[in-house]
């Protein structure tokens, strides 16, 4: 199943490519034509970044969610369930393709970062550390994300599905800190699974104005929200089939 994914890469590179440049605009654009950074002390650049590459882990879901309505409109999973196979595998298979799509482009986005002037200082523990987290935020969310396309059944409301993750990213710390929020919304910011995430980051890269202790936070909700969602979609899916 990641094989047959991989293979729709070759045949479909313009895909690929757009999703690999549109986070690299973003940072590009809030980096050097939006600027900002309220609350941020020190170099912009040095808390963008790590709050990109979160960001750039919760965006470009369309492109699997898509495929997976696509296949149960298009009767292939008919086929497969022909084959001896678990229900998951295929779903499996696409999330796999997916990390390894989203572990590329945060390495695209980590080159960029350092190409305008940011720099890690926690070490080589820490970069790994960091890394490990980021993709597992991606992870819980690409399975929230599948989850919510079977739900979808078409093609043309995976857009709408996408469109919820939207507030997710915003509504965090990515851009600017809480503290520089009105009351209600920085609270809304704090909470945000995403939010951990990026400030866990940022403690691991070693920027100096990190909060540290949201390490915990970081790893517990991308497992708690798989704990929930990736049953869900393999109890779907498996309803799907019969």
């Amino acid at each position: 199943m990641t094989r047959r994914e991989l293979a729709h890469w070759a045949r479909q590179p313009v895909q690929v490519v757009v999703s690999l440049v549109f986070p690299v605009m973003l940072l590009l654009m809030f980096g050097y034509l939006i600027g900002g950074g309220r609350g941020v002390q020190g170099d912009y650049v040095d808390y963008l970044v790590p709050g990109m590459l979160a960001l750039t882990m919760a965006f470009g879901l369309e492109g699997t969610l898509l495929a997976v309505t696509q296949d149960l409109n298009k009767g292939v999973i008919d086929r497969f369930r022909s084959m001896p196979m678990a229900n998951g595998a295929v779903l499996v298979g696409r999330s796999v393709a997916d990390m390894l799509q989203s572990a590329v482009g945060l390495l695209v986005m980590i080159g960029v970062g350092h190409a305008i002037g940011w720099r890690t200082h926690g070490g080589v523990t820490g970069f790994l550390g960091a890394v490990g987290l980021l993709l597992l935020f991606r992870f819980a969310m690409l399975w929230i994300g599948i989850y919510l396309a079977m739900v979808a059944g078409k093609p043309e409301l995976v857009q709408a599905v996408q469109i919820l993750v939207w507030p997710v990213g915003f509504l965090s710390n990515a851009f600017a800190t809480p503290d520089s929020m009105p009351g209600w919304l920085g609270s809304v910011v704090e909470w945000n699974p995403m939010s951990h995430t990026a400030t866990a980051v940022r403690d691991l890269f070693g920027w100096p104005g990190a909060e540290s202790g949201h390490v915990w936070a970081a790893v517990g909700w991308p497992l708690a929200l798989l704990a929930v969602f990736f049953p869900l979609a393999v109890r779907r899916f498996g309803a799907l089939s019969t």
